[in-house]
């Protein structure tokens, strides 16, 4: 995080104000307002493969993608495919599962795959650009928390840690496909569900691990938070996997980066500390609930197929963007 914080200040910024949210504001997708009453929410994303699967991978990036435009409270519209392929070591069938895998995704979420881009490129690396729309008043961003919002988690964590272990030959396709099914699961019931109960911020939890975008978060709307160790949901075999040092260099970067910011009670453990930190692919989405909609909103969540939401923590009144992590619920 602290590395591309510093690419970017060297980046100038637009001033045009009709970018309602842009590279300035940190947050999961740009906007840009069209008139007073639509907005567009444009994204793009891609990665190298996280499982052995082509299919599998291509529809996993693409509700990665996907997800940054729900997070922005967005609906998205239609999308150009990113892809960089060794054709000289790997066959263009494959390439073509990956793409029918991003399709039948998109497709899921009445997204459009209109065209896109391929490149040579050394290993295999693909994704999407998404176009999506929004109400420029009913936006999800990072600024709207406020002391006493509770704060609610869509997915469990753990997927970076059991793609690791793939990679490591710790474990085999049957025992990640529970980490497949949550990275594949789209986040347009949870974001719909939490505008209609009056949501306005919102993040999606990804490669900065939870403890990084909760804290970005909270920076941009000048509060701080209590996290409940205990109250977040983990994937089977994930804090195994941890306690085991099963762990991406990313994820334990991401821990490192946490010090300057978050603190932890002597009984979190190192697998739990090591959980909150945890670069996730296609998380689910962290939502600053006020506390009168809160429990409509849980409700709704498990109603919409997300048995996993979870109330994780609380916004407090501490200083911006720092996070108390206790034992127990927060």
């Amino acid at each position: 995080m602290a590395e591309l914080a510093h690419v970017l200040r060297q980046v100038p910024l637009p001033g045009d104000p009709r970018l309602l949210v842009g590279a300035g504001e940190g947050d999961d997708a740009a906007v840009w307002r069209v008139d007073t009453g639509r907005a567009l929410v444009a994204t793009a994303d891609f990665f190298t493969p996280i499982v052995d699967d082509a299919r599998a991978w291509g529809a996993i990036a693409a509700a990665n993608a996907l997800s940054d435009v729900y997070a922005m409270g967005g609906t998205p519209l239609f999308a150009l495919n990113l892809a960089g392929w060794p054709r000289e070591r790997l066959p263009l069938d494959l390439l073509a599962e990956v793409l029918a895998g991003g399709a039948e995704v998109a497709a899921e979420a009445g997204c459009v795959v209109a065209g896109g881009h391929t490149i040579d490129a050394h290993e295999p690396t693909y994704g999407l650009a998404v176009v999506g729309e929004a109400h420029p008043d009913r936006l999800l961003t990072h600024r709207g928390a406020r002391p006493g919002d509770r704060l609610v988690l869509t997915k469990p964590l753990g997927t970076g840690l059991l793609a690791t272990a793939l990679k490591r030959d710790r474990l085999d396709a049957l025992q990640l496909a529970p980490a497949v099914q949550v990275m594949r699961a789209l986040n347009a019931d949870a974001s719909a569900a939490a505008l209609a109960h009056g949501v306005r911020s919102a993040t999606d939890v990804t490669g900065f691990g939870l403890l990084g975008h909760l804290h970005r978060l909270l920076l941009a709307s000048g509060v701080g938070a209590t996290l409940g160790a205990d109250a977040v949901p983990a994937l089977d075999l994930a804090l195994e996997l941890a306690a085991e040092g099963v762990v991406a260099g990313g994820s334990r970067r991401n821990l490192e980066a946490a010090q300057a910011y978050a603190t932890f009670e002597p009984f979190v453990t190192e697998p739990e500390r090591l959980l909150l930190a945890d670069a996730q692919t296609s998380g689910g989405l962290l939502l600053a609930v006020p506390p009168a909609a809160h429990a409509g909103l849980v409700a709704a969540l498990r109603a919409a197929g997300t048995p996993a939401a979870a109330t994780i923590g609380t916004v407090t009144d501490a200083p911006a963007g720092t996070i108390a992590v206790r034992r127990g619920s927060a």
